[in-house]
């Protein structure tokens, strides 16, 4: 028993080896040596037993033009022994006669590089189509087939296109507007379609579409999900691939020009085939129309570079009304709405004798979606009220800004009214307080009594060396007048 169980262990292993050396088995096949003008040269990848997940760009050949990618698979049953193969094939179009040297190259299949020598192709004059010869199968002879055709690849017309929107063609300084770029195609579009590289060509597009002179809250959109649209009254397939707000810093017009987008579209056989590939892989580029955005001016006023521009509430948050003088509690000041909300700023505050504001702790909340910029931006102080008394805190807080949609500046002021109970604690609070001036100077002087005698010998000195200038000027000035 025992050993019978160690043999089935060394044949399962055995066999596990045999299908990790297949997995790993990939070869590259390249065309003839010899092709007329007229036919495709083809670089062919084939893996066993396992599929193709990735793959890299197939090498460029001088001479050549890149046609097309298309796939098949096969699969074989031997003796019980399930085996197959997926193969992926480059078609290049050559563009002149000629003799043209494949220098060695790799491509990357499942993450793994496999290289090959390369070769010489002579291009040499157009040939009459040939059906190919010396190559037939068993379903050949069964359908009485000697020959086979070339696949011929048929392009089927599409409904699609790409474009990219924007919700406001007019917007004052600071005011958002929204940009999105989509692929759209209709529910009856026949034309098979794949997104090709769109991180890259994102990265591409917003180096020049993106405008040097405002803000960016992107939606940072990662994963391509279709949405049902309707327009013009016929019903599309949306598949949003950017979507972002921008707040201009400054007035003038902001351009979003026309953007170039490249989906894979697929050729399909004119005459379907049961094994084989019935689509190859090719490309289509669709372009967006430009875009212009008048950014207006605010207008006059004092704080007008300094104000935010948006449709903003406040939310006030407070515990308790009533506080005892001397003592702290909390005030919430919180700005919610829809605009720029990294741009608001703290609150300003008028100074009250009897109140003290301490710099408060600052959190914000940024929300995108809808096509929208949303938020909350809260100022938690702390404060401190130094006379009893009745206490409106809207004469010591204020937020200004602008409403674009009104076009008028507004202001947002607290609500709550504060008891203060106690005694005054105003003295208190002054003596806590640094006097500065001369007073500063009580700390870092010295207390150590100064000799006068230097300032004494100091001020002789003086004397004399004035006594000395005044006896020679004298000097000089008799002895000019009896030269004279």
């Amino acid at each position: 028993m025992i050993r019978t169980a160690v043999t089935l262990f060394l044949v399962c292993l055995m066999g596990i080896f045999s299908l990790t050396v297949q997995a790993q088995e990939v070869t590259i096949d390249l065309g003839p040596d010899e092709i007329g003008l007229n036919e495709t040269f083809s670089i062919k990848v084939t893996i066993s037993n396992d599929k193709i997940k990735s793959y890299d760009e197939f090498p460029d050949i001088l001479g050549f033009q890149k046609q097309g990618i298309s796939q098949s698979s096969s699969m074989n049953v031997i003796n019980g022994q399930v085996t197959s193969t997926n193969s992926i094939i480059q078609y290049y179009k050559p563009t002149r006669r000629g003799t043209f040297t494949i220098e060695p190259f790799s491509v990357k299949i499942n993450g793994s590089d496999v290289t090959h020598p390369g070769k010489t192709v002579a291009v040499v004059d157009p040939r009459s189509s040939q059906r190919r010869s010396g190559a037939f199968d068993a379903f050949d002879d069964l359908f009485g087939r000697e020959t086979q055709e070339e696949p011929e690849f048929i392009e089927i017309e599409d409904d699609a296109f790409f474009a990219s929107s924007i919700d406001k063609s007019e917007v004052f300084v600071g005011e958002g507007f929204n940009v999105s770029l989509a692929f759209y195609m209709s529910e009856t579009n026949q034309a098979p379609f794949q997104f090709y590289e769109p991180g890259r060509q994102l990265d591409d597009i917003l180096k020049k579409m993106k405008p040097a002179n405002a803000w960016e809250e992107n939606f940072n959109i990662t994963n391509i999900q279709p949405e049902r649209v309707t327009l013009s009254g016929k019903n599309y397939v949306k598949y949003k691939v950017y979507e972002a707000t921008f707040f201009p810093f400054s007035d003038g017009e902001i351009t979003i020009p026309s953007i170039s987008w490249e989906m894979i579209k697929y050729r399909v056989a004119r005459n379907p085939t049961f094994f084989g590939s019935n689509r190859m892989e090719d490309f289509k580029t669709f372009y967006s129309s430009a875009k212009s955005i008048k950014v207006k001016p605010l207008p006059p006023h004092p704080l007008r570079n300094e104000v935010s521009v948006g449709v903003f509430q406040l939310r006030e948050n407070i515990k308790e009304f009533e506080a005892q003088t001397g003592d702290g509690f909390t005030y919430n000041f919180g700005i919610s709405g829809e605009g720029n909300i990294n741009s608001i700023s703290t609150p300003r505050t008028k100074q009250i004798h009897k109140l003290n504001t301490f710099d408060p702790n600052v959190r914000q909340q940024i929300n995108r979606g809808g096509g929208k910029v949303t938020g909350i931006k809260e100022y938690n102080y702390y404060l401190t009220i130094n006379e009893p008394g009745e206490v409106k805190l809207a004469d010591h807080f204020e937020w200004i800004f602008f409403n674009p949609i009104e076009a008028k500046y507004d202001t947002l002021r607290p609500a709550a009214v504060i008891n203060v109970v106690g005694e005054s604690k105003v003295n208190q609070a002054i003596s806590r307080q640094r006097l500065g001036g001369l007073y500063d100077l009580i700390e870092v002087e010295s207390n150590k009594l100064s000799s006068q005698r230097y300032k004494y010998y100091f001020s002789i000195f003086i004397n004399l060396l004035l006594l000395a200038s005044v006896i020679l000027l004298a000097v000089l000035i008799i002895r000019k007048s009896n030269n004279g």
